[in-house]
């Protein structure tokens, strides 16, 4: 890919610019091989004159090559021609592009950079679309799983199996299973005298979220096997890789772990039968740590340097990443508070904004012993610590937005901070929105996915970020040297 934006740069620029770009290291050779005819610029049905292009220089550095790579790359975005112009010249320039690869492909290899996957392009493309894949099904089950409990269907299933099994298949089998969600605190409770077509549908909601989850461990398990087999991942992928699904057999059992804290008889009489607050937060971290490493790891995978075009563009990232961290642990860290929402119902109550009722704080907030439980237990303080933390992400995001503009930074990092403005303005309007209307599972399960999706962006925005490889840091420190 590279190497063919160096060949248009080269078939557009002319004499000057192609002695200052073409800085390709040449492979060792046992015996000098006879100097190979200057390539036509312009020639048959190109047109231009035939011009020849003047040799390349002497072999320089590997950072050197990167460095006019880079370079090359953005002259050529700029000079596009015709259509007509780069349809003709396709055949000439596949030549050039071949060649360009192979001499880049040498310096690759030389460079010290660290790749998680090996065997080239293509593996590490197989690769990439795999895990992206794994994310976004990672993604589809978080708001499943949302779904799930706004409908109530999460204690449907009155047991659990570590491979699953099939569903009812007869009338009498659905009749078996109701018979068991009857004698359940939730039925006696909350559901006393539903029939059987409302218990079909909530037992389907949660089944479907557990057989999704076991599908998510197929799709994992069976490519990554063969990834191995085939020896495109390195140890450090296969490490990491291999911790993942562990976790995500984990979250099974933590799941059921959760539904068990349900089916349980409340303390009293006159509290509502739900799962624990905190295995529900431990459900949900977990798989926003499931979903936040396989989207790293992705990325890394396709990505393994960060944008950078100078050091300047470099130094502006290091500083900007000192605001990004803190920033994203705040995004993170209210994602997780409405876990506690969630597990107290504290959506239901409050439905209000800016006001907790006819106050801003409300009388309650500490009422608890010891005192440490309001903060988990207690709907008033619940609700109000995520009110408070979905304000200071709002801000701290905006901080960051009005940073960047005084940071010199790769375009493509900016574009990026000022989305992901955008997804949490949305994302606070969702939650407002979904407070006001009394909790809807359409608009619920938006924000559960607004809360994702603004995590993604920061996972991204952190990514392109990080620190460049030591290789990419001492091409642009050559390239400086030469201007």
């Amino acid at each position: 890919m590279m190497g063919s934006r160096v060949a248009a740069s080269l078939l557009r620029r002319g004499r000057d610019q192609a002695s200052a770009l073409m800085t390709i290291p040449r492979l060792p050779r046992s015996a000098p091989a006879p100097p190979p005819a200057p390539p036509r610029v312009g020639s048959g049905s190109c047109g231009g004159g035939g011009r020849h292009l003047p040799p390349p220089p002497p072999p320089q550095s590997t950072g050197g090559f990167f460095a006019a790579s880079r370079v090359a790359s953005y002259h050529a975005f700029r000079s596009f021609g015709p259509k007509s112009f780069m349809g003709q010249c396709t055949r000439k320039m596949s030549t050039t592009a071949a060649a360009l690869n192979s001499n880049m492909a040498y310096a690759t290899a030389n460079s010290g950079l660290k790749l998680l996957v090996t065997k080239g392009p293509q593996a590490q493309k197989a690769v990439g679309i795999w895990l992206f894949g794994c994310a976004a099904w990672v993604f589809s089950m978080v708001i499943l799983g949302g779904v799930t409990r706004l409908t109530r269907s999460g204690l449907s299933m009155t047991d659990w199996k570590f491979a699953g099994g099939l569903p009812p298949m007869s009338e009498e089998e659905w009749l078996l299973e109701f018979q068991k969600y009857k004698q359940s605190p939730e039925y006696m409770r909350v559901n006393k005298g539903m029939n059987l077509d409302d218990f079909k549908f909530i037992y389907w909601m949660e089944y479907a979220h557990r057989m999704w989850g076991r599908a998510l461990g197929f799709v994992f398990a069976v490519p990554f096997a063969y990834f191995v087999a085939k020896g495109y991942v390195t140890r450090q992928l296969g490490v990491r890789l291999s911790a993942l699904f562990a976790l995500g057999g984990a979250q099974g059992l933590i799941g059921w772990w959760m539904v068990k804290s349900g089916l349980e008889e409340p303390a009293s009489e006159y509290v509502e039968p739900r799962v624990s607050p905190y295995r529900l937060a431990a459900h949900l971290t977990s798989a926003f740590v499931i979903y936040c490493g396989i989207l790293w790891t992705a990325l890394s995978v396709v990505m393994p340097d960060p944008p950078a075009e100078s050091m300047k563009w470099v130094k502006g990232a290091a500083k900007f990443r000192k605001l990004a961290i803190p920033a994203s642990a705040v995004v993170g860290i209210t994602a997780i508070s409405g876990a506690f929402v969630a597990g107290n119902d504290a959506g239901r109550a409050y439905n209000t904004f800016p006001k907790m009722g006819d106050s801003w704080i409300p009388e309650d907030v500490f009422s608890m012993e010891p005192f440490i439980r309001n903060f988990f237990e207690n709907t008033s303080t619940v609700q109000l610590n995520h009110r408070i933390l979905a304000t200071s992400t709002l801000l701290s995001v905006s901080a960051l937005w009005l940073a960047a503009k005084k940071v010199d930074m790769h375009p493509a990092v900016k574009s990026l901070v000022g989305s992901t403005l955008g997804m949490a303005a949305l994302q606070v309007t969702l939650g407002i929105s979904t407070l006001l209307m009394y909790v809807p599972t359409s608009l619920g399960s938006a924000h559960q996915a607004g809360a994702l999706t603004l995590l993604s962006l920061m996972i991204l925005l952190t990514h392109t970020l990080r620190r460049p490889s030591p290789a990419l840091l001492k091409s642009l420190a050559s390239a400086v040297k030469s201007t």
